[in-house]
């Protein structure tokens, strides 16, 4: 009897992810840095967020919610200013495009910032701002989504579970660490998933449409996600809201197509990436600072920095390999086969 999941090897689950992407439709320089963002989501553990969504992106190709075809253009603002637009397709291909303007920029004048918007799902943020670390650079990022989270004391949801990113250079490549967080308490997807396979969820992750707290994830679904610390969360929603759909010029979540529905509708989020070069602004102090800061941490027996588990799943699942569910893997292989034909 087949067992119900296989497994990969990253350099496998590349190849699947990458042929998955272009025989959807998508051309083939749109897909190498989301593919790697993919593989970077599944290593670090984030069941939910890698495979499972790659199937949704492939058939927004082909339903036409996303032009997989599509160029980013970029606009230079200012010698620190610079607005992409998407051109409803991917938001990987451009944020790509976006950061070979961003990166030397910031490293020339101190700090740059790029806007997105026409744009679609950026997946797991904190790879953006990881790429910019590993690139010597302070990083914050921000992406806004359809609405999840109702304001404190409200009942409707206005804003996305929008999330925020930081994340900090470490030396010779490396990053020290990295803080990637939803204003909700949880994920929407793994309130989705939580539906999708008949379980209950913890009090504190949803409410029902009536704005009382539930274990039913599918009345959570058609209520609003918990913000994470209360007011607090719904504040950190409404801060990349405003960067998202205000600065960068993108749609507000009521105005976004879905992010599931295979309708043709674009979905029009926005991202926003500022980037520092931590020798202009430190003095020459950033670098043991850091170190520093870090150690005050890691000393404590029992704490870790922000990051280190996906850090040590990097190290790990690179060596088992990555867990597949095999009816998925089928689902993702059948978009491939049209890239082999």
């Amino acid at each position: 009897m087949l067992s119900s999941s296989l497994k990969l090897c990253p350099k496998a689950a590349r190849k699947l992810i990458f042929d998955a992407l272009t025989g959807a439709g998508t051309r083939a320089e749109n897909a190498g840095y989301f593919a790697d963002a993919i593989l970077d989501t599944e290593l670090s553990g984030l069941e939910g967020h890698g495979f499972y969504w790659l199937q949704h992106y492939c058939e927004h190709v082909q339903s036409g919610k996303v032009d997989g075809k599509a160029v980013p253009k970029v606009a230079r603002i200012s010698p620190v200013a610079f607005r992409v637009d998407a051109r409803r397709g991917f938001a990987h291909p451009a944020i790509e495009k976006g950061f070979a303007k961003l990166i030397p920029a910031a490293k020339r004048n101190g700090i740059a910032g790029v806007a997105i918007h026409n744009s679609y799902n950026a997946a797991t943020l904190g790879y953006h701002t990881g790429y910019l670390a590993r690139k010597g650079l302070l990083a914050f990022g921000f992406t806004n989504a359809t609405p999840a989270i109702a304001p404190v004391g409200g009942r409707k949801p206005v804003i996305g579970t929008n999330p925020i990113s930081f994340a900090v250079p470490g030396r010779a490549g490396k990053i020290a660490f990295l803080i990637d967080q939803s204003a909700s308490a949880v994920t929407w997807t793994a309130v989705k998933l939580a539906s999708e396979e008949g379980r209950e969820i913890p009090l504190g992750w949803a409410l029902d449409a009536k704005g009382r707290p539930t274990t039913d994830p599918t009345s959570g679904l058609a209520g609003s996600m918990a913000p994470a610390g209360g007011y607090k969360g719904f504040g950190i929603g409404l801060i990349v809201e405003v960067m998202c759909a205000a600065l960068a010029g993108a749609r507000r979540g009521p105005e976004m197509g879905s992010f599931m529905a295979n309708d043709g509708k674009p979905i029009g989020c926005g991202q926003f990436f500022i980037a520092m070069d931590p020798k202009s602004f430190s003095g020459g102090t950033f670098n043991r600072q850091v170190a520093a800061l870090a150690r005050s941490i890691t000393a404590q027996s029992g704490a870790r920095l922000p990051n280190a588990q996906r850090a040590a799943n990097q190290k790990r699942l690179a060596k088992e390999g990555l867990s597949i569910d095999r009816a998925l893997y089928e689902r993702l292989s059948g978009f491939a086969v049209n890239r082999r034909r």
